[in-house]
């Protein structure tokens, strides 16, 4: 009788031996989905209202970008604040008839409320001429304005000034601040290039 429940008992010890990598095994894998759905949650949480990264195409903003960097895209700011005078910032093309609307980088030069005037090849707001360190170039695109910004929009411009070299707000207009995606915060490629706007 004994050796017949210690028998039993050892089949019944082999038998849950078999089952518990089993159990084990599924558990680990539902702990890995759960872990996986998660983080993915996380950074598409994050590219949406935090932080992306953006590749500079085009010559619009030299000297101050170069094609083929790669940029830090600082979204959180705009959830919290406005665009300031001098930001560089990460904007939705206003061109509605585009094929394709892409995504324009350019620097907020006024703001609601300023008045611009391009006159003599210099840039000026609020009846004053502003220092522009970050152009190498006069204006070379003519005179335009005065006009007044209005409420909820900003006048972009890119840094490179030279004649027809960037597509900004003296072609499509000050944009609405729903348009701007976030601040260009650093240039993070390549090596040589890494630092803050």
């Amino acid at each position: 009788m004994s050796t017949y429940e210690s028998q039993d008992g050892r089949e019944a010890a082999v038998a849950g031996a078999d089952a518990a990598p089993s159990r084990s095994l599924a558990a680990e894998l539902w702990d890995w989905t759960k872990s996986i759905v998660v983080a993915l949650a996380i950074v598409i949480l994050l590219n949406l209202f935090v932080f992306n990264l953006s590749t500079v195409k085009g010559h619009s903003m030299e000297p101050t970008l170069r094609e083929k960097e790669w940029l830090f895209v600082n979204k959180f700011v705009y959830l919290v604040g406005h665009p300031q005078r001098g930001d560089v910032v990460i904007l939705k093309d206003p061109d509605t008839h585009a094929a394709e609307r892409q995504y324009l980088v350019k620097r907020v030069v006024a703001v609601p409320g300023d008045k611009v005037e391009i006159r003599g090849g210099k840039l000026h707001v609020n009846g004053e001429a502003v220092s522009e360190p970050y152009t190498d170039i006069k204006i070379e695109d003519g005179d335009r304005g005065p006009v007044v910004i209005e409420e909820g929009h900003y006048f972009v411009m890119g840094d490179n000034r030279h004649q027809g070299a960037s597509k900004d707000s003296r072609i499509f207009g000050a944009v609405s601040e729903q348009a701007i995606q976030g601040r260009a915060d650093f240039i993070l490629w390549p090596i040589r290039q890494m630092g803050g706007l």
